[in-house]
């Protein structure tokens, strides 16, 4: 069942095409301008938590869905596509169109979506990947069960050891134990149903086939020189060739979010 107790986070459902639910979490200004925000990977509707604080002195709305198999919504039906839960979620917003910002494994979703219909504005990456970026679970990702053994350990852990053992995974720099939470409890939720979901978006089978060429809408990303989970080089290459731009920083993973969380939502509601 899907987490209710993280607060200011306000947890909705809605029914996808294919009849099956999906989760999604409300944050920042309940009468701001809506922005969709995809989580990483694993990830949750809890990633709106860390983005509430920015989203409310800005006058966003911040809707953060669960991807398939992901905290408290279904798994996907066979015939799956990124960008489609969009759709039943801006329609159970009376929405027709919104901006997307997505971190780390959410970027590949944001960028389905912007090239799956005109329902996507413009497109934010913070930390975000790329079809084709490496990771270092790459040559896991070819082996599902051992890349599920892998997050099923590592969740336990993390469980035992506290929210300083999930963070230590993003970045390298001291954080507020208030953001220690807010990260960890996003990663547990994350993996709520196992690591299925997550395995599966490593292996980007789906998300490979999404070229520049097909992002046809406004494209910024902001990304750090240190991350060492999504390489700059894959990204800059990425956003250049879709002719967008990147904001570079002297950051890690989850320094880039915490620093450029307020921008980005800044340039997604300007548009």
């Amino acid at each position: 069942m899907p987490s209710t107790m993280h607060a200011p986070v306000e947890t909705q459902r809605c029914d996808r095409p294919d009849g099956r639910t999906l989760t999604y979490a409300v944050a920042g200004d309940p009468d701001g301008a809506p922005v969709v925000a995809h989580h990483g990977t694993p990830g949750s509707r809890l990633f709106a938590a860390l983005l509430d604080d920015a989203a409310r002195e800005r006058g966003v709305r911040v809707l953060v869905p669960d991807r398939p198999g992901f905290g408290g919504s279904d798994p996907p039906s066979p015939d799956y596509r990124p960008g489609a839960m969009l759709g039943p979620l801006l329609a159970a917003e009376s929405l027709d169109a919104a901006p997307v910002l997505a971190f780390s494994g959410g970027g590949p979703a944001a960028l389905a979506a912007a090239g799956d219909g005109d329902r996507v504005t413009r497109v934010a990456l913070v930390a975000g990947a790329v079809p084709g970026a490496g990771s270092p679970l790459d040559a896991l990702a070819r082996i599902p069960f051992a890349l599920r053994a892998l997050f099923r350990v590592s969740g336990a852990i993390a469980r035992v050891r506290g929210p300083e053992a999930v963070v230590g995974q993003y970045t390298d720099r001291d954080v507020s134990g208030v953001v220690a939470e807010q990260v960890a409890a996003d990663f547990h939720e994350g993996l709520a149903q196992g690591a299925r979901a997550t395995a599966r978006e490593f292996r980007r089978d789906d998300a490979a086939v999404v070229a520049p060429g097909a992002v046809d809408v406004p494209l910024s990303a902001w990304h750090g020189r240190g991350d060492e989970n999504v390489p700059l080089e894959a990204v800059e290459a990425f956003v250049t060739a879709a002719d967008g731009s990147l904001r570079i920083l002297d950051a890690d993973h989850l320094g880039t979010l915490l620093d450029a969380r307020g921008e980005a939502l800044d340039w997604l509601a300007s548009g």
